[in-house]
């Protein structure tokens, strides 16, 4: 699907087919979707047990554009209709990695799935990244005052 609001190709995601005849490019399902769809470049079906985790193949490498990650995030179908998501979500693709994606999924369902080639399995949305120097400071009040402080998990709500 051609997208109008790519403004140049510092903007374009590099792809590299490392599976020929098993990988397909990763595309937008919708006009409006934020991530791309990944797939599984895999050459017989996978089972994926209850409990188990699996490393799933995309057969791609690819070179993000300068200043970006990749994030690998669950899709929603394969999690509420077969609970079975991404692990590491979301995971991260550094901008310099150039080995093949494989996305981490887990089975959290009570049957085993079966994840066929070509199978839509993740998500894959490019965002920004602000890189930024590290400062270290000699006392906890050099960080500065906030309404949370030091409240942990829950401290804000229920």
């Amino acid at each position: 699907m051609a997208d109008d609001r790519v403004a140049s190709s510092e903007q374009q995601l590099r792809v590299h087919i490392l599976r020929p005849g098993l990988a397909s490019l990763p595309r937008y399902a919708t006009e409006g979707a934020a991530g791309l769809d990944l797939t599984a470049a895999l050459g017989q079906p996978m089972v994926i047990e209850p409990g188990a985790r699996a490393l799933v193949p995309t057969g791609l490498a690819i070179a993000l554009p300068a200043g970006c990650e990749g994030q690998v995030r669950p899709r929603s179908g394969l999690a509420a209709k077969h609970g079975v998501t991404v692990l590491n979500a979301p995971g991260t693709i550094d901008e310099d990695y150039r080995g093949e994606v494989q996305v981490l999924l887990v089975n959290l369902g009570q049957v085993a799935h079966v994840i066929q080639p070509g199978d839509r399995i993740a998500q894959l949305v490019v965002a920004p990244v602000l890189r930024i120097g590290v400062a270290e400071v000699q006392d906890g009040a050099a960080l500065g005052a906030s309404t949370r402080g030091q409240g942990g998990f829950g401290s804000t709500g229920r």
